[in-house]
């Protein structure tokens, strides 16, 4: 008789229980692309450093341009162009060149842009200025004040920030060169079965090539881990435990993996070899290096064979080998774990579920900025007591219901077994287990993979 099967959440909360944040440590900004702040950070300098022209134009005192916005001519008496450069003074009745980004000189209150001015423009290579120049007073100051951007100690980020490009840009210009973050994770990603076939290998009978080693390690990726991929690993125990001992000791530097994600071998068949190695006993021939193990039924369709375990220490996520019950085992429960180890959860947050996916029809809440609700433009099954994991594509939603014009809903991409559906798919839709039916118009929750 099958065991009663585990809800997702319920594997969710075990997974994380597996894992804990890593260490954190200093690190060089340029190279902290993807990591986790641990620390909160405030700008050492103000952005800008100093008030400085935001047009090409003539740096002038407002109080010699008339009011009433009529003409005026004033003396040119210098250039001033961006990076350092000499005193050049504005007195009463003067004006300056001033180039974007040049700091507004002594005496200069605005900058008057150069294609509003007599000369109209200014050419490379041009001598100094000189002569004179007619302008007239514009609804702008066309400045960049200090400070104006960021001001010196203010917060720039929490503790808890991934660090994007965009951040670092913004820390750079801040004066940071070191910041706290937890290190990236290491994750060994392990495909198993006799049958599959590294990529570009020759096909045999029976043989397949290996398509979850790759998507797993690209998933990891794009979660903002390392990745170091072993196999394909035949069904053979042996060689199993040998790849596992490998994973464990898989940095260069002499560290092993944080995590490692199998895939495959965790069914119930005569040739699983997942589930042969979490069956030996600890202490047992072969079998010393495996504990904490806890295989399960999961209810939700594709992925309900799951195990946990740690193998030398090290935490272990054994996923199914239906190539889309392992993509969406690896974002409802691997992607979480690889959040605590990164430190990227929001604080606060208790992350009930790796996608945020409501489990019933009375909670529609979502974990995670991915996940967005949205209309199905087509019915199609569910599946009773199970969360469905169905690939889907973005679809013109039928006007029914009062819909309007041009809205987006969801279609399914095919067979939510197939990997090709998956390939296509703009997002995964999750069916709650009390659905029997989705019909046109109804809500589903969708994690967005475009």
């Amino acid at each position: 008789m099958e065991p009663q099967a585990r809800s997702v959440t319920e594997h969710v909360e075990r997974v994380l229980a597996l894992v804990a944040p890593l260490r954190a440590g200093a690190q060089a900004l340029e190279d902290a692309l993807g990591s986790v702040l641990t620390e909160d950070l405030y700008a050492s300098v103000s952005v800008p450093p100093f008030d400085g022209a935001a047009m090409d134009g003539y740096a002038v005192r407002l109080a010699d341009l008339p009011p009433d916005g009529s003409q005026v001519t004033l003396q040119v008496t210098g250039d001033v162009a961006a990076g350092p450069s000499g005193p050049t003074e504005v007195g009463a009745g003067q004006a300056v060149r001033i180039m974007t980004g040049a700091p507004l000189p002594p005496g200069a209150d605005a900058v008057v842009p150069v294609e509003r001015t007599s000369t109209g423009r200014f050419v490379a290579g041009a001598p100094r200025a000189e002569g004179s120049v007619t302008l007239a007073r514009q609804s702008r100051p066309h400045v960049r004040c200090a400070g104006e951007d960021v001001r010196q100690g203010q917060l720039l980020a929490h503790a808890g920030t991934e660090v994007t490009a965009a951040l670092v840009g913004a820390l750079a210009a801040s004066g940071t060169v070191h910041v706290a973050v937890r290190r990236r994770p290491l994750v060994a990603v392990i495909s198993t079965g006799s049958e599959l076939v590294p990529i570009g290998g020759a096909l045999g009978p029976g043989q397949i090539t290996d398509s979850n080693g790759p998507m797993l390690a690209a998933a990891v990726r794009a979660a903002g881990a390392d990745v170091v991929r072993l196999g394909p690993v035949t069904d053979d125990p042996a060689e199993l435990r040998r790849v596992l001992d490998q994973a464990v000791r898989a940095d260069a530097d002499g560290g092993g993996a944080d995590l490692i994600v199998t895939a495959g071998g965790v069914s119930a068949g005569a040739a699983d070899v997942v589930r042969e190695v979490l069956a030996a006993a600890p202490g047992s021939d072969g079998g010393s290096g495996v504990t904490d193990v806890d295989v399960a039924t999961v209810a939700m369709s594709p992925g309900k064979p799951q195990a946990l375990a740690r193998w030398g220490g090290v935490p272990w996520l054994a996923l199914p080998g239906n190539p889309v019950g392992a993509y969406a085992s690896f974002e409802l429960f691997a992607r979480p774990a690889i959040d605590r180890l990164r430190g990227a959860e929001a604080p606060g947050r208790h992350h009930t579920s790796g996608v945020c996916c409501s489990e019933s029809t009375t909670s529609t809440q979502s974990n995670t900025p991915r996940a967005v609700p949205l209309a199905a433009a087509a019915g199609w099954s569910g599946s009773p007591g199970r969360l469905l994991v169905v690939p889907v594509r973005l679809a013109p939603l039928p006007d029914v219901g009062g819909t309007a014009p041009g809205s987006v809903g969801v279609v399914p991409a095919g067979s939510h077994h197939s990997l090709s559906a998956l390939a296509t798919a703009d997002g995964l839709a999750f069916v709650p287990p009390d659905i029997e039916k989705v019909r046109t118009g109804d809500i589903v929750q969708v994690l967005m993979l475009r």
